[in-house]
């Protein structure tokens, strides 16, 4: 994914981390690097800048540990191409490995830990390029602007997502700077829009929830409240007040799904949650508690969810 990046905007090639890191501060964010291993030149970094984002490829090819008091008024897409990534925040822990992305917010705090064979590709996105999206403008920003749930995507579930961003960097080693500016506003709303539609943020949340009557919210919260049980239709229908009909109408229209389908992937999301968080200490057991009592198809419905099994991701908290 993403393998050959920006492969005609090399800035850097077997170079000293630190050359990286002053490149780094200079065009993509303000940061501190802190060496923890031996020091080896075998750091690279291209660069390209297209329709108002900063686009990089970086590996520091060290053992490395970049932290940051705040990104200022800009967001970073940040996709592991290899290797891992570790986030630091509050004694805890969160590892995003190859084929795994995040989005980092504006004036928060970064302290990450590189792998020494981690490459990453980083989009920077202004705040003010973000905010005038087009698929914006139909509703009204949250008040303190789009935050992003701090959590990892699997790329490989975001087909279109990673479509467009091939078909970018294709566009961006194939062309001159003149000849893709016609297209730059195209794709800049296009990546924008997949960016709020993969991403979950308060964005995301206040779009649903335009969606979401108060018996929908009554439904919602006690789903919330009873996760490890498994809850049927009947018992929607007593807590809600509502027909079994007018229950499933209300979620395909918020959420484009059936009430089951929610309930189980709910189940997963806060599964995976616990897993991340070292709550448990084997996938039988927490499975059991979630009352996933047939562990095989558990775990297929888990990979499709996540792309990777959950003894996996038990394996990677640890």
């Amino acid at each position: 994914m993403f393998g050959q990046s920006l492969a005609g905007a090399t800035v850097l090639q077997g170079a000293h981390p630190e050359e990286v890191s002053s490149f780094v501060n200079q065009h993509i964010g303000q940061h501190r690097l802190e060496m923890l291993g031996e020091q080896k030149r075998k750091s690279s970094l291209s660069f390209r800048e297209f329709a108002g984002f900063g686009m990089s490829q970086l590996s520091y090819g060290n053992h490395v540990r970049v932290k940051s008091p705040e990104l200022e008024s800009i967001y970073h897409f940040q996709v592991v191409t290899r290797g891992e990534c570790v986030w630091h925040q509050a004694g805890e822990r969160m590892k995003v490995r190859s084929g795994q992305a995040v989005m980092v917010n504006p004036y928060e705090k970064i302290d990450l830990e590189y792998s020494d064979d981690c490459e990453k590709l980083i989009i920077k996105v202004p705040e003010h390029v973000l905010n005038n999206a087009r698929e914006l403008s139909h509703g009204r920003l949250p008040e303190d602007g789009i935050r992003f749930t701090r959590a990892p995507v699997e790329l490989r579930l975001c087909p279109a997502l990673i479509n467009i961003m091939e078909a970018v960097l294709s566009e961006l080693d194939d062309a001159e700077d003149e000849d893709i500016n016609p297209v730059c506003g195209a794709y800049r709303e296009i990546i924008l829009k997949k960016l709020l539609k993969v991403f979950p943020s308060n964005w995301s949340s206040q779009e649903n929830g335009a969606a979401c009557t108060p018996m929908l919210g009554k439904m919602l919260r006690y789903i919330e409240q009873n996760v490890h049980r498994n809850i049927d239709i009947e018992e929607l229908s007593s807590v809600s007040n509502m027909s079994v009909r007018s229950i499933y109408n209300a979620f395909s229209k918020a959420f484009a799904t059936t009430p089951k389908c929610y309930i189980k992937q709910l189940k997963l999301q806060k599964l995976r949650e616990d897993l991340l968080q070292g709550k448990c200490r084997n996938v039988t057991e927490i499975a059991l508690d979630y009352g996933f009592s047939h562990l095989g198809r558990f775990s297929s419905d888990y990979r499709k969810s996540f792309g990777e099994l959950p003894s996996e991701t038990l394996r990677m908290a640890g």
